[in-house]
């Protein structure tokens, strides 16, 4: 006979395992509410996926399309799985590979069953091994070019799933043909069902979060460069509070985005035109924008490792190249910041020049200042040239600035942003020859 002590233990210890379970539960609950918060255009992708299968679902409900597919409609529904991506780019690449690949593959794999059966019936298993071989075989060997795999490689993983299926089974089945022209249909319909939910139903499109990203990309080296000036060459007691600012630990992710930037701009050439982005846009240019950004990233994580090292230069020879220095970050900050401000608008900027022709005088201010200051404190030699490893960082930093700059005029030529009007005030105004633009003020 069981004891009350017992038994109040077993419930005990039963409420504490539900009291656990119920825990995990609310942990999952708020976790789907935060990931749902953070983007929602996750919680309109999952209705979509949802609508996509319940249409190409209906070809098994409705007799009349059963009738006309049978058992073979299952492929459409496996293919809307399959197809059915985040973005409009991704689901007509992939939808699109897996259409043509279908397509080809089955008819190669008809053509190879006849071909087959021409052998005999002790050649015939033979001979649709050998195809299905050396069809495999070359497949996947062409997987490996990049540019093949960059674009085409869902494509060829369907081609060889295809012809293997269709050329073994036609083995089996002599309704052959049947069975390739069912499949076709099939997977035709379901693509097409995911392509049109994907397009016309709050469509993601991967060439506007390309363009963001670069454009946010840029914003956060300009926020870098703005801040480096007054925070590096600030007395260290008052630093301390700032030393982890957000804005100037942002640049980092700069660093890692090249990988997804390269996928997205595949999957961007997929898309058709929509608002400004055409059908052939210029998705190479914003890599080479991309490249430089991540170049130019690298050269602001040296000015951080200089900010927060241990070995710190004595502030009185910081104050020798404070001035010139704080121009130099400064300057190029704003120059990125406003590129960034006119990309994002898809406009041409005119108003970037005058910063980097600020950068440049202080950087030759800066050269004279270290030559004199070598000269006139030749003790303090070693910690200038430490200060001289900063500002040659700095001088790299403006040649990057303007490759940006030079890059990113390329792609608004290519894109064909929008060029703004000078605006005129009162008391201004414009001269324009065939030159750039001037602008001539006039007093009273």
């Amino acid at each position: 006979m069981a004891s009350p002590n017992n038994d109040h233990d077993q419930v005990k210890a039963a409420a504490e395992l539900l009291k656990r379970l119920w825990g995990k539960i609310v942990k999952f609950g708020l976790k789907l509410k935060k990931l749902g918060q953070d983007d929602p255009r996750r919680i309109v992708h999952s209705l979509k996926v949802a609508f996509a299968l319940t249409l190409v679902s209906l070809l098994f409900y409705f007799q009349p399309l059963y009738e006309g597919f049978g058992f073979e409609a299952m492929w459409a529904i496996l293919t809307v799985v399959a197809v059915f991506e985040f973005s409009v780019g991704a689901t007509i690449g992939k939808g699109l590979n897996n259409m043509m690949a279908t397509l080809v593959a089955a008819a190669l794999g008809i053509a190879a069953y006849h071909l087959a059966t021409l052998s005999g019936n002790q050649g015939e298993p033979i001979l649709i091994a050998l195809l299905v071989f050396v069809e495999a075989a070359i497949v996947t060997f062409l997987r490996f070019i990049p540019q093949m795999k960059a674009r085409y490689d869902y494509g060829l993983l369907i081609f060889n799933l295809t012809f293997c299926m269709i050329s073994a089974s036609g083995y089996r089945d002599e309704e052959v043909l049947l069975m390739g022209f069912e499949r076709v249909c099939s997977i035709i319909i379901g693509s097409c069902t995911a392509v049109a939910v994907c397009v016309f139903i709050r469509p993601v499109w991967i060439g506007v979060e390309l363009h963001d990203q670069i454009t946010a990309n840029m914003e956060k080296l300009a926020n870098f460069l703005e801040e480096f000036g007054d925070e590096y060459f600030e007395v260290p007691e008052n630093r301390q509070i700032r030393d982890k600012s957000s804005s100037r630990e942002a640049y980092k992710s700069v660093i890692t985005s090249k990988g997804s930037e390269d996928t997205m701009a595949n999957l961007a050439r997929w898309e058709p035109h929509h608002g400004r982005f055409r059908f052939r846009h210029p998705w190479k240019q914003y890599l080479e924008v991309g490249t430089l950004i991540c170049q130019c990233a690298f050269k602001i994580e040296a000015l951080n490792n200089y900010m927060t090292s241990e070995i710190q230069i004595p502030q009185e020879v910081k104050s020798i190249i404070q001035g010139p220095s704080t121009v130099i970050s400064s300057e190029c900050g704003k120059a990125l910041k406003e590129l960034a401000i006119a990309m994002r608008k898809m406009s041409k900027s005119s108003s970037i020049e005058p910063h980097i022709a600020n950068s440049k005088d202080a950087a030759e201010e800066l050269k004279a200042v270290i030559r004199s200051s070598l000269c006139k404190h030749p003790v303090d030699s070693l910690h200038i040239i430490q200060e001289g490893a900063v500002t040659s960082v700095l001088f790299e930093v403006i040649t990057c600035t303007e490759k940006i700059i030079e890059a990113v005029h390329k792609l608004a030529s290519e894109a064909h942003f929008k060029d703004v009007k000078p605006r005129v005030t009162q008391g201004q105004e414009n001269y324009v020859n065939n030159g750039p633009h001037h602008v001539i003020t006039i007093q009273g």
